[in-house]
């Protein structure tokens, strides 16, 4: 292990120590043993002062002070108000757009740095207070020469080594619970930090976001569910990003939506159809849809539209994934259960010994009290540790490429729970995934579909005609031939002089001399 992880650890211990995280640990119904020992930890037998924060606030600070892993893994918490307390959840809410922001006179500086010219020249008016501060970048708000309103992204410096460091004792977590338990083996979590790993290196990357930015805005160009602002390249770099600044509110903030006169309904439904329409049609996602990226435009409340804003974690599924998705989708909406099993077994998610019947009864006793519910009824929390428990039972991995589709579904649901939550997510959902399989095999798809492989036909051709004519041109020798072949006939010699030493007799008992003669001689001659 590295020193620089050492010393990660032994930082997060501090923080641990610092915000007394050990005593909310041991409110929750733990087992003896594990209670027991934690009275083995040095610290609890120190005197130490109680300290004068809520337990919601100590858990925020210290997960600020841990860095943007932390801070992400908060940020998720806290839209799932069903599985924590309100006051827990109302400090994580925080950390969406709230986290302290770095000191402007380093943002200026290297917002400088990387554009090559004083903020002076390059904007109208650049506000050094930050409009917004997160995990990762934090945002002023600015003008250009032309007029524009903008915004200026900035990422934190010196991020890097610490989320290094966190990866290493998460990669080390996980190779250690892989070694240890087989459900750990199912559920891959090497795997799975592998591809975390390239995300959250990919979200300091600020180009990459602009360029999912204008992509997403170019899959809703002129669409009443969602818009995206324009991105301003001549200003872009990998550490900055000025993009157009928008107004909206919060969608969050429900007591200015229902000033507003926001259709509640519609807009949780718009969210649903936004989600399934990127899935789906685009195979382009934002998968980074926590509530401090998402706004609701004041312009026609009654026909709500979305904002997006921090493109820089975006997903994208294969055909093929897409396929299998909305094929199980559809069979768990109609309650096929049997077909569920089967396109799981077909699939390889689980062992194809496995036994349908038994899958199938698995699955319907999981997947039958939730329907015919709103949302606020069921318990996604619930359901999704039956399934690991289903998982258990027949050996089913978990899919690392549909990690980041798992965790936009989490988003979604806590989202919906705020905005809606009598919203009856399978009849919002179900009628958009059947258009859309009509749509995969009407005429037009088809006919689509065969001239794009018809366009690959004279490229394959030339690939076929490359190969034939390979095999048919007789390979001249190479001038290395003779020295490749001195080990063999050195070792053919080697056996023709063992052999003929244990003697040539013309006797059967003399078989194995004659063996070794006649391969020494195959190595000696061979070309």
């Amino acid at each position: 292990m590295k020193l620089l992880a050492v010393r990660r650890l032994l930082r997060i211990q501090r923080v641990v120590i610092r915000y007394q995280l050990d005593e909310l640990l041991l409110e929750l119904p733990l087992p003896f043993w594990l209670r027991a020992l934690s009275w083995l930890l040095p610290w609890r037998w120190l005197p130490r002062r109680p300290l004068a924060l809520s337990r919601g606030a100590r858990l925020r600070l210290a997960l600020e002070d841990l860095g943007p892993i932390f801070i992400k893994f908060g940020q998720l918490l806290s839209t799932r108000r069903d599985l924590l307390p309100p006051d827990i959840a109302d400090e994580l809410a925080r950390l969406q757009d709230q986290v302290p922001p770095f000191p402007e006179d380093q943002a200026i500086a290297l917002i400088e740095r990387q554009l090559g010219a004083p903020v002076s020249q390059l904007f109208a008016r650049f506000d050094s207070q930050p409009l917004a501060s997160a995990s990762v970048a934090q945002v002023h708000a600015a003008q250009l020469k032309s007029g524009e309103e903008v915004v200026v992204k900035v990422v934190r410096p010196g991020l890097k080594p610490v989320i290094r460091q966190d990866l290493a004792w998460l990669f080390l977590l996980a190779r250690i619970a892989e070694r240890a338990s087989a459900d750990a083996r199912r559920l891959r979590p090497v795997d799975v930090v592998s591809d975390y790993e390239k995300t959250i290196f990919d979200e300091l990357d600020l180009l990459r976001e602009a360029a999912n930015a204008s992509q997403l805005r170019r899959n809703f160009e002129g669409s009443p569910l969602l818009y995206v602002p324009q991105v301003y390249w001549d200003l872009c770099r990998h550490q900055v990003l000025v993009m157009e600044r928008i107004y909206g509110v919060p969608v969050t903030d429900l007591a200015t939506l229902a000033d507003q006169r926001t259709d509640m309904k519609l807009l949780a439904e718009r969210g649903v159809e936004i989600f399934f329409t990127q899935v789906f049609r685009d195979s382009f996602f934002h998968a980074d849809m926590h509530p401090g990226n998402i706004f609701v435009s004041t312009r026609t409340p009654w026909s709500p539209q979305y904002i997006a804003i921090d493109c820089g974690i975006i997903g994208s599924l294969t055909d093929e994934d897409q396929d299998y998705l909305a094929r199980n989708l559809i069979a768990f909406f109609k309650r096929d259960y049997r077909k569920v099993a089967q396109l799981h077994i077909d699939s390889g998610w689980v062992p194809a010994d496995t036994k349908v019947n038994e899958f199938e009864a698995a699955i319907r006793t999981v997947c039958e009290p939730i329907f015919e519910k709103p949302l606020k009824d069921i318990s996604f929390g619930q359901l999704l540790l039956r399934l690991f428990q289903t998982a258990r039972r027949f050996n089913m991995e978990v899919q690392p490429q549909l990690v980041l589709l798992q965790k936009t579904l989490l988003n979604i649901e806590g989202l919906g729970r705020q905005l809606y939550p009598d919203l009856d997510l399978w009849s919002t959902a179900q009628p958009f995934l059947e258009r859309w399989m009509r749509e995969r095999v009407s005429p037009l798809h088809l006919l689509r579909n065969l001239q794009q492989q018809a366009e690959q036909v004279p490229h394959l051709s030339q690939i076929a005609r490359d190969a034939l004519e390979r095999l048919q041109r007789p390979e001249p020798p190479r001038e290395s031939d003779a020295r490749d072949q001195w080990p063999l006939r050195l070792l053919g010699a080697a056996l023709i002089a063992a052999g003929a030493v244990q003697g040539l007799a013309p006797l059967l008992a003399t078989w194995p001399a004659w063996l070794m003669v006649g391969g020494g001689l195959y190595l000696v001659l061979r070309r």
